[in-house]
C-alpha cells in the first residue's frame, strides 16, 4: 500500500466530533503532500477545510490528525493547513457520508439535448 494510501485510511478515522462522519468521506481533506526528509521518514502537509468557517472544533480536528498522522512509521513531521478556499459544500461529501447523514445520492450529471431556439 502506498503511503497516501495509509494517510488516508487513517483519515478515515479522524471525525467532525459534532457530525458522526469521518473527515476524508465528509469531503474535508482538499490535498495532501509528501516532502521526503529521508529514506525511510517523510514530512506530510495536509490541506483542509471546515463545514463552516465559525466550527469551534478546527483546531480539535487538526490537532487530531496530526497526532494520529504523526504516529505512521514512514512519517516525520505532519503540517495541517486549514483553508476555506474553495468554501466546502455538501456536494463534497462522499456518498457513503451523504447515505449516513441522509442526504440523496450525490447527481450523476446527465447530458441534455442541446435545445435550439432562434429569436425573432
Amino acid at each position: 500500500m502506498k503511503l497516501k494510501e495509509k494517510v488516508i485510511e487513517v483519515l478515515k478515522q479522524c471525525f467532525d466530533p459534532e457530525i458522526p462522519v469521518d473527515l476524508w468521506n465528509l469531503g474535508l481533506i482538499y490535498d495532501i503532500k509528501f516532502d521526503e526528509f529521508s529514506p525511510q521518514k517523510t514530512d506530510v502537509k495536509i490541506t483542509m477545510s471546515l463545514t463552516t468557517p465559525g466550527c469551534s472544533m478546527g483546531n480539535q480536528m487538526a490537532n487530531d490528525i496530526k497526532e494520529k498522522v504523526s504516529a505512521m512509521d514512514e512519517v516525520n513531521d505532519v503540517n495541517v493547513n486549514v483553508t476555506f478556499d474553495p468554501p466546502w459544500k455538501p456536494e463534497m461529501m462522499s456518498d457513503e457520508a451523504r447515505n449516513k447523514l441522509g442526504f440523496d445520492p450525490t447527481p450523476v450529471p446527465k447530458s441534455e439535448p442541446k435545445i435550439e431556439m432562434e429569436w425573432e
